[in-house]
């Protein structure tokens, strides 16, 4: 396998390989997969995995997909074994996000279907190629509250970009080729396809390609001239411009267009959660994450722009704040795949709709003519007031008073060390802000994260798919004590399968987000964020619960604690020394840190705080 991250393997490619489903000039594996006949159900739904490039699943089996099972033993594509059907869903998003392809995860009827909800709704929110396929008892007990039934189709509609429930065993080519292009194209998404068991049981004949049949499913890749001209004319006339680049940029593999449309504008770059890498922050020019825990610097620069170029984002509300006082002098040019993001949070004066790549690459053009026509702006004064709150309000940390570990040095250190070609997946809450402040991204596809829905357990997991699908990328999950709780089954499922990630526990004994927002708004009254044992008088008892080196240990991996800064350096390059096998460190940290920048939720982005004081940085409002 390459060891490249997906840089520039874009779903685009996943979807291009299917060109011969459409067209039937050619298909994947074409030659390996000649009609059959007399064949079951399961038999074509795996020779439709082989055809469309699958090389992994990661699932659990049980009755209603067993007869999926049998085949699959026979196959070359690699069944994963995981502990929990929740992290087949986020091992195969933490796959597609690392390697640009289809993420493919399966599970049986019931309660194996729906313990898939919560990692499609993260991949629909966060735009992942996912395709799930899941067992369903036979069709003529659909409806009857048959044991271990549920309507996924209809619990997932929500959450999944389409899904389909099979009625027939000759549509599995079809439905499956259907599913992958769906998932792929446009937007991606999570796609969901429901097989009965007697659909899986029954005789059938497989033919390859099959012919989609996907009536008014036409996405716009190609950006409309017009639109993008009018986008040049506004960035020329700008003089307080800002680039404010969303994962769609990622999704598109548009960093190098990105680059280039940067450095031929001039304007500052702000890169969200879900963009981390799509700039590199060792270029000048970027300003860091904007949002609700960004950096001073990028959130203002969004506050005051005369020009947002919105590229691939969709305006969340974690980095607009009050959307009432959001950006309130700036123009707008909106770019996006989806139509139905534009507008939707605000209004764009130029809306164009269009694949990233294709509209950064146009706009680069049309950029050039501008200032061939002599339309170049004068942005040495806004680069001036720029630099003056970089300078001013640089990212930073205390340490703890009580003397113990900081959880953003150990992180900080983490990515120095590890450098910036290794994958690091996070899960949600403190650690996650730190690792995306504090691990310099240089490369695109290096940072996975839950960032829409926000799901505690996705680190692990994802971290498992990341590393099957790039082996020979060094791969950490950063994971909180509480986020490690919910998933850390899968360290045995990488233990057995050879899938050697590393994690680092951020220890601080509390669901430290919540923690934070106690400390910050509810008088310091710790209801219910303690996961440590304590004593009578609710002071931290000396055993701990759960050992986390015993933990990993006991689920075949190695296990080290770090709880001095001293030692922090060594323990990280020992478990970087360590490649057969996977790794967990228990970092034991201080319980009071917190994440600044903030702002307060509902609050203006001119109100973002830089300390605990909860003095705004710029208590007038005026910079």
């Amino acid at each position: 396998m390459s060891t490249t991250t997906p840089s520039e393997q874009p779903t685009r490619e996943a979807a291009a390989a299917l060109t011969g489903v459409e067209t039937g000039a050619r298909s994947v594996a074409e030659a390996a997969h000649a009609p059959a006949q007399g064949i079951t159900g399961a038999q074509s739904l795996v020779r439709s995995l082989e055809a469309v490039g699958v090389d992994v699943v990661f699932g659990i089996p049980g009755g209603a997909i067993l007869p999926l099972y049998d085949p699959l033993f026979d196959s070359k594509v690699r069944h994963v074994l995981v502990r929990h059907e929740q992290g087949a869903g986020h091992a195969a998003t933490g796959y597609a996000q690392a390697t640009g392809r289809v993420g493919v995860c399966m599970a049986t009827s019931g309660p194996g279907a729906t313990n898939l909800v919560t990692p499609l709704a993260d991949a629909y929110m966060d735009s992942v190629p996912v395709v799930a396929i899941t067992g369903q008892v036979p069709s003529g007990a659909i409806g009857t509250d048959a044991f271990q039934e549920a309507d996924i189709r209809g619990i997932t509609m929500p959450v999944t970009k389409h899904n389909f429930l099979v009625t027939d065993a000759a549509e599995i080519p079809q439905r499956i080729a259907e599913a992958f292009h769906l998932a792929s194209t446009g937007r991606p998404g999570p796609v969901l396809v429901d097989v009965p068991k007697d659909i899986l049981q029954a005789t059938t004949d497989f033919a390859w390609p099959p012919r989609l049949d996907l009536p008014g499913y036409k996405p716009t890749t190609r950006p409309h001239g017009k639109q993008v001209r009018e986008a040049a004319a506004l960035i020329a006339g700008a003089s307080r411009p800002v680039l404010y680049v969303g994962g769609g940029v990622l999704k598109a593999g548009a960093s190098a267009e990105l680059l280039e449309l940067a450095h031929l504008t001039g304007a500052p770059v702000v890169t969200t959660l879900m963009a981390r890498g799509a700039f590199p922050d060792s270029d000048p020019q970027h300003l860091g994450m904007p949002g609700m825990h960004g950096t001073v610097a990028a959130v203002t620069a969004l506050q005051k722009a005369d020009v947002l170029v919105a590229l691939g984002a969709r305006f969340d509300d974690r980095v607009t704040g009050n959307l009432d006082s959001f950006a309130p002098e700036a123009k707008v040019v909106h770019a996006d795949i989806d139509p139905a993001e534009i507008g939707k949070n605000r209004k764009a004066d130029v809306p164009i709709v269009g694949d990233a790549r294709e509209t950064i690459a146009e706009l680069v053009t049309a950029v050039r003519a501008e200032h061939e026509a002599g339309r170049t702006p004068d942005l040495e004064a806004w680069w001036a007031q720029l630099d003056d709150w970089r300078t001013r309000y640089p990212l930073g940390y205390d340490w703890p008073e009580d003397g113990s570990l900081s959880p953003q040095y150990v992180i900080e250190r983490l990515g120095a060390i590890a450098g910036p070609d290794a994958i690091y997946t996070s899960g949600v809450g403190q650690h996650q802000m730190w690792a995306a402040q504090f691990v310099k991204y240089e490369k695109p596809g290096t940072w996975l994260n839950s960032g829409g829905l926000g799901t505690m357990g996705y680190a692990v997991p994802a971290a498992m798919g990341a590393k099957y699908g790039c082996p020979d990328t060094t791969v950490w999950a950063i994971d909180g004590d509480g986020c490690f709780q919910m998933t850390n089954q899968e360290l045995a499922t990488c233990a057995i399968e050879g899938i050697p990630i590393k994690v680092a526990v951020i220890n601080n004994g509390n669901l430290g987000m919540v923690r934070q927002w106690q400390t910050l708004f509810y008088e310091g009254r710790y209801s219910n964020t303690k996961l440590h044992a304590v004593d009578a008088e609710g002071r931290p008892k000396p055993v701990r619960i759960p050992d986390f080196v015993a933990l990993a240990e006991a689920l075949g991996c190695v296990g080290l604690r770090c709880e001095s800064k001293d030692d922090v350096d060594a323990v990280i390059e020992k478990a970087m020394a360590i490649t057969d096998a996977p790794v967990v460190i228990d970092f034991v940290v201080g319980a009071d840190a917190q994440v600044w920048p903030m702002v307060a939720a509902g609050s203006s982005n001119d109100d973002i705080l830089a300390a605990r004081d909860l003095r705004p940085v710029f208590g007038d409002n005026q910079v």
